[in-house]
C-alpha cells in the first residue's frame, strides 16, 4: 500500500470514528484539553500502526482499545496530581454547597469512586459508549465470555457500593443499570 493509500484510508477512518473516540475521551478525562491530548495520541498510534488497523467496525473497536491504553497512560500521569486536586475539590465543595437534588447523583459518584478502575471502565463502556459484551471483549482484547463475566461482577460490585453510599436506595437500584445484559 502506498503512502497516499495509507493517508486516504487513515483520513476515512478518522472521519468515521473521530466523534466516538472524542466522546470516549471527554467522558473519561478531567478537562477538554486532556481529552484532546488522548484523542490526538490515539490517532498518532493509529497512523503509526496503520498496517494493524482492521477495516470497518473492527477498526472502531480497535481504536477504542488504543484510546483505552492511551488513557491509562494519561491516568498514571494524572495520579501524581490527584492529591492537590482532591484538596481543591473539597475546598470548593465547602465554599459552594451543591443543591440538595445533587445528593442522589453524589451517592452514585461515591459508589463509582469505590470501584476499581477496571470496573468503572466496564460500566462506562456499557452505559456511556453503548457497547455490548461482544464489543467490550474486542476493546479489552478478551473473550466475549470473559467480558460478560467481568461486566456482571462489576455490576454486582456497583450495586453493593451503592447500597453502602445510599442504604435507603438499596431496594430501588434500577435493574437495567445493574443487570442489563446484551447479546
Amino acid at each position: 500500500m502506498s503512502e497516499q493509500d495509507d493517508r486516504s484510508r487513515f483520513e476515512a477512518v478518522y472521519r468515521r470514528t473521530y466523534e466516538q473516540i472524542l466522546g470516549y475521551a471527554v467522558r473519561r478525562c478531567s478537562s477538554p484539553e486532556d481529552a484532546a491530548d488522548v484523542v490526538a495520541e490515539t490517532y498518532v498510534v493509529a497512523w503509526r500502526r496503520m498496517t494493524e488497523l482492521p477495516d470497518g467496525e473492527a477498526g472502531r473497536l480497535w481504536l477504542y482499545g488504543v484510546a483505552r491504553r492511551v488513557l491509562a497512560n494519561h491516568r498514571r500521569s494524572e495520579r501524581r496530581r490527584l492529591t492537590r486536586h482532591t484538596e481543591l475539590t473539597a475546598e470548593i465543595e465547602q465554599l459552594y454547597a451543591a443543591p440538595s437534588h445533587h445528593g442522589e447523583q453524589h451517592g452514585v459518584d461515591e459508589a463509582m469512586d469505590m470501584l476499581a478502575d477496571s470496573d468503572r471502565e466496564l460500566l462506562a463502556l456499557t452505559l456511556w459508549e453503548g457497547l455490548d459484551p461482544g464489543e467490550i471483549a474486542t476493546v479489552l482484547d478478551c473473550s466475549r465470555n470473559a467480558a460478560r463475566i467481568r461486566l456482571h461482577r462489576a455490576r454486582k460490585r456497583f450495586a453493593k457500593a451503592l447500597e453502602k453510599t445510599r442504604p435507603s436506595a438499596a431496594g430501588f437500584v434500577s435493574r437495567p443499570l445493574v443487570e442489563k445484559e446484551s447479546g
